[in-house]
């Protein structure tokens, strides 16, 4: 039996059954990323037409430049689509002794806005989803950092984490191929050496070496933002032994439909929602697009096909 068949269903934290209204898309499973040359970049306005026809509830914001810098812009925009806004994924260099992230960071939140969805009845806070970049261009090839980077790199996490509390934005790390935190050590040296919550994206961490629903159930306290992926295990194994890069990996379909790969999504959710879980959850497969998908189809297949095995698992 497949490993997503085996969990009971999700539950809400207070014994209700999770609905879809916590439920997000996010714009590189539609191929829209910030890696030079990552390859075709649709325009916001198909993205999210599509997103918001798939009945998705918001959006992460995408690659800088996607969506308008102005936050009362961006808010308007997605809200003409359906969608609330979610935050978005904010790579920064944070282990350079030479180099302070805080000012980048600050000019990314400025375009989050004002706007509070920790608010009574609102649902989730913005999310401010951080990536402790490298410093290079796209996710093949990584430096290891030395103690002095580790340090300066925990502590410029609970910077941003503190100055984004005061913005009203809770802010998340989120391990990520090809960046300085994607293994499994890593991962737990950033739960031991800093205090800034993780987004839990099952794909990264499955690559990087770090069981998804072993990491949900062992630190249930320090999630505070979930990117939904399936994966295949046989690409992630490529990546992570490196016989494979990883553009090459996404190329091949690393990420899969929920449902169709070997990440238990269904246990991580019942895992979560069983301890009290209030955030978003964002379904990310991120893609490479060679030519334009006609409208409909493509990416929005897969994301369908997603929202179908979440309509099942939440029932």
């Amino acid at each position: 039996m497949p490993a997503h068949d085996r969990a009971p269903h999700a539950q809400g934290g207070k014994g209700e059954p999770m609905g879809m209204d916590r439920i997000a898309g996010a714009p590189i499973s539609w191929g829209v990323c910030e890696v030079p040359g990552w390859g075709l970049q649709l325009p916001p306005a198909r993205v999210l037409e599509e997103m918001g026809g798939l009945g998705l509830a918001a959006a992460e914001f995408g690659p800088d430049g996607f969506l308008p810098s102005g936050a009362a812009e961006r808010t308007a925009l997605l809200r003409r689509h359906g969608l609330r806004p979610v935050g978005g994924f904010v790579p920064a260099v944070l282990h350079d002794p030479e180099r302070d992230p805080l000012p980048e960071v600050e000019r990314a939140l400025s375009g989050f806005g004002v706007e509070r969805s920790s608010s009574v009845g609102a649902g989730p806070p913005l999310t401010l989803v951080l990536a402790a970049a490298t410093g290079l261009d796209g996710y093949d090839e990584r430096p290891v950092l030395n103690a002095a980077a580790w340090t300066t790199l925990l502590g410029n996490l609970d910077r941003i984490a503190a100055r984004a509390a005061e913005l009203g934005v809770q802010a998340t790390l989120h391990p990520h191929v090809g960046t300085v935190v994607e293994r499994r050590e890593e991962v737990h040296r950033v739960l031991d050496g800093a205090a800034i919550p993780l987004c839990l994206d099952t794909g990264h961490l499955l690559i990087g070496g770090t069981d998804p629903v072993e990491l949900a159930a062992r630190a249930p306290d320090r999630i505070a933002h979930v990117h939904l992926k399936d994966v295949d295990a046989e690409l992630a194994d490529g990546v992570r032994c490196g016989r494979s890069t990883y553009t090459d990996a996404v190329r091949a379909g690393i990420y899969r439909p929920l449902g169709a790969g070997d990440v238990d999504v269904a246990a991580l959710l019942s895992s979560l929602e069983g301890v009290g879980y209030d955030g978003w959850y964002v379904l990310e497969q991120d893609v490479v697009l060679a030519d334009e998908p006609a409208p409909g189809t493509g990416p929005c297949d897969d994301v369908r096909a997603s929202l179908g095995f979440l309509a099942g698992a939440l029932a």
